[in-house]
């Protein structure tokens, strides 16, 4: 019976070695298809972009209302079965929009984009903070009409000393007053 371990070992690990190059050549095999769907992109703002565009209005609003909430799980789960994706890139999709949130957007693309004169800012899904301080004096704006390309621009005519547009848009974009603005836009200006 001793005699027939070595031999049986050896038959084991050639077996194993057989299922692995088979295991590897097949996947290879797999990535050289025609009509084999692309690799996922790398870019995570694109990554996010792509995965909020699979979800429709609801979904949308649920799985950012979980992120908030910091239940990832959830969230994960949500969007696994919401678009049939498998878990990796649900976990990636949640990832990516949880780092980069991303307004819904409906399916059609009828719907004009934000303008800067539009008297109609658009409400997004999920709360944004917009924090400015000076020495001891700190203010914040919370917001669901603000979002980085918004508070960017805002910025950007608070610096360059247009301090009056960047408060009228901040007040257009959030609830909050003209004085409080004002005082809010004085802090980003220096």
């Amino acid at each position: 019976m001793e005699s027939l371990i070595i031999p049986i070992l050896i038959l084991a690990l050639v077996g194993a070695g057989v299922l692995l190059a088979a295991r590897a050549l097949g996947r290879r095999e797999a990535k050289d298809r025609p009509g084999s769907a692309p690799p996922p992109s790398r870019d995570p703002v694109e990554l996010a972009r792509t995965a909020a565009a699979k979800l429709n209005q609801e979904q949308h609003r649920r799985l950012y209302a979980l992120i908030a909430q910091g239940q990832a799980m959830a969230a994960i789960k949500l969007y696994f079965e919401s678009t049939g994706e498998g878990l990796r890139a649900s976990r990636d999709a949640v990832g990516a929009l949880a780092a980069h949130p991303q307004a819904f957007r409906p399916a059609a693309p009828e719907q004009a984009p934000l303008d800067e004169d539009d008297d109609t800012p658009q409400r997004f899904p999920y709360r944004y903070r917009a924090i400015a301080s000076k020495g001891d004096v700190t203010r914040e704006v919370s917001s669901n009409m603000l979002n980085d390309e918004i508070y960017g621009r805002i910025r950007t005519l608070a610096k360059s000393g247009d301090t009056e547009a960047a408060a009228t848009a901040l007040t257009r974009h959030s609830d909050i007053s003209m004085k409080q603005a004002r005082e809010f836009i004085a802090l980003l200006g220096d």
